[in-house]
């Protein structure tokens, strides 16, 4: 049975039964627990949700967008398919707009059409976020060659977190830095999500940055190792509790589905080459059961 499945679900358990109700920019309150962290062994599990469908191309295409295309142009997701980042898109103006809570002259938050200009040079990407900041500081190239002749290196991090460039970022980096080392051949992760939508985001989060770390350790011809994770501010939104429930209801009457394997085309030594085009045809999954979609609103 499926890992993954049995701790993600504790962890929605534990926010429904112990969590505390909170306003946000959204407008749509959360239920949160402060804190919480996970610790995968990919070198016995693939950890991929099966009590609810997970789209492994989308959620790899991301990954590549982000750390391979090293992009922030929403249009190379939207030419395959991929659609999750629409919300945060700035228009072909330089303008993004969203509804926020926002505190007004008193301190108290109200709902607020907020408008940013970017610049037209900016439109149709997320500004200075995630690829953007992959690709200025080269993170997956300098961690990559480290990896290879620096295995011992305990410096091994990429941060996409950077003070200079968060005001002109549509959305500041959620999984904002990962820590890597070389222990016994094999690779070994640890990242830190400071905000962690837990219905919509960390299903999507933990798939991709496994998907990574096997893809790295094969191009660098170590094997996976361990997959840790920490988050801060675990939430779920008040409009997503009820799909929750029954995802919940689905684990307590059947539990969950055996894991499915990963496969990486293995004539890939370069993670430049592993294709990236709308069929994703270097990653696939070895038998992936599920028991099929539930649908979660998203807030921006």
């Amino acid at each position: 049975m499926s890992k993954w499945d049995e701790d993600y679900l504790e962890l929605c358990d534990k926010i429904l039964t112990d969590g505390v109700r909170v306003r946000n920019r959204t407008g749509i309150d959360t239920v949160k627990v402060p804190a919480w962290s996970f610790s995968f062994d990919l070198s016995k599990e693939y950890p991929i949700l099966t009590t609810k469908q997970l789209f492994i191309r989308q959620a790899v295409l991301e990954m590549l967008w982000i750390y391979q295309v090293q992009s922030n142009d929403v249009r190379w997701l939207k030419e395959r398919g991929v659609n999750i980042w629409n919300e945060w898109e700035i228009d072909e103006n330089g303008f993004w707009t969203a509804e926020q809570m926002l505190p007004d002259e008193n301190g108290n938050l109200k709902k607020t059409t907020v408008t940013r200009e970017f610049g037209r040079e900016w439109a149709h990407t997320i500004g200075t976020a995630y690829g953007w900041i992959v690709k200025k500081f080269s993170l997956t190239q300098n961690l990559i060659d480290t990896i290879k002749h620096n295995p011992e290196d305990r410096r091994m991090l990429m941060s996409l977190w950077q003070n200079d460039y968060l005001k002109t970022a549509v959305l500041p980096s959620c999984v904002w830095s990962s820590e890597w080392d070389v222990t016994d051949g094999k690779l070994n992760a640890w990242v830190h999500q400071r905000s962690c939508d837990v219905p919509l985001g960390l299903p999507f989060n933990v798939t991709q940055y496994a998907t990574l770390l096997c893809m790295l350790a094969q191009v660098c011809g170590l094997t996976p190792g361990t997959l840790n994770w920490s988050i801060k501010d675990a939430h779920i939104y008040v409009n997503q509790i009820e799909p929750i429930k029954e995802q919940l209801e689905r684990y307590n009457k059947n539990g969950s589905l055996p894991a499915p394997k990963l496969w990486l085309n293995p004539e890939i030594d370069d993670f430049f080459k592993f294709d990236n085009s709308k069929d994703l045809l270097d990653v696939k999954l070895i038998g992936y059961e599920h028991m099929g979609k539930i649908s979660f609103p998203i807030a921006t």
